[in-house]
């Protein structure tokens, strides 16, 4: 796929269409790791989201919420 760079604000960058975007299963907002290697090559990939074990999450929430219970009683 051939694409232009052109000018974005005082900037420069590529627009990437909603079908490219979906084919690299991206979306606007999503974090991507940009690489620059020898000879000029560019490596655009999505960054690994962050899997969070549902049940450690729910034992920190506890301890928080225990911990500033005070707090979050004068808060409400």
């Amino acid at each position: 796929m051939i694409k232009t760079i052109s000018k974005i604000g005082n900037s420069q960058g590529i627009i990437f269409d909603s079908a490219l975007l979906q084919l690299a299963r991206l979306k606007v907002g999503d974090e991507v790791n940009v690489e620059v290697h020898a000879g000029g090559t560019i490596t655009i990939a999505p960054m690994e989201p962050t899997v969070i074990d549902t049940k450690k999450a729910a034992e920190t929430a506890k301890r928080l919420i225990q911990k500033n219970s005070e707090l979050f009683r004068r808060l409400s």
